[in-house]
């Protein structure tokens, strides 16, 4: 699948969960719902993936992304108030530590979910 019909797909789920909770939830929430929506769709989702992260070629922390869709596109979800640059950094910084193509940052707190899309 094309990259941009697989992130226009994963923009139909996102915007269906928050249609259907609405805001105020918590992230894990969100994150359920949207792992149910994705392979509702036939996508290939994975949760709490981990990210490795090495300096010359030693381990030097671990991180989760949220969700992984079809092994290609990281989707870090947040319920904030505003999304600030710190969270723009750890996407940036997970694409950096994979070789995923795309970055999705995602905040469901608003009536209408925001979505910032990051390439590396």
């Amino acid at each position: 699948m094309e990259i941009n019909q697989l992130t226009y797909q994963i923009n139909g789920a996102i915007f269906e969960v928050n249609k259907v909770l609405g805001p105020g939830f918590l992230e894990k929430v969100y994150e359920n719902a949207l792992l149910i929506e994705l392979r509702e769709r036939n996508l290939e989702a994975q949760n709490q993936v981990p990210i490795k992260v090495t300096y010359k070629r030693k381990m030097v922390g671990e991180y989760f992304a949220d969700i992984v869709v079809e092994n290609r596109v990281i989707l870090e979800l947040k319920s904030v108030d505003h999304l600030q640059k710190i969270h723009e950094a750890q996407i940036l910084n997970y694409l950096k530590a994979t070789p995923y193509e795309i970055g999705m940052l995602v905040n469901f707190t608003y009536p209408k979910a925001q979505i910032k899309r990051f390439i590396l």
